[in-house]
């Protein structure tokens, strides 16, 4: 996990919490059907043929980035 904005305590360990429970982008699709409100898929940026990076925002307010290849 990097961090790419200061964030508080809370937010940081919120956020390394939910990155170890999640192993595939399925993982991070499921866990943003199951918040209230939903949290889908904000957006895919394309990296290259292979690579893609998916944005999600989280309940704290920060967007988390995933590299999925």
């Amino acid at each position: 996990m990097e961090l790419r904005t200061p964030v508080s305590d809370d937010v940081r360990d919120a956020v390394e919490t939910l990155f170890h429970g999640q192993k595939t982008l399925e993982d991070v699709v499921r866990w943003g059907l199951a918040q209230k409100p939903v949290r889908i898929v904000e957006d895919v940026i394309i990296q290259d043929e292979y690579t893609h990076d998916v944005v999600i925002r989280h309940p704290s307010g920060v967007y988390l980035a995933y590299d999925a290849t």
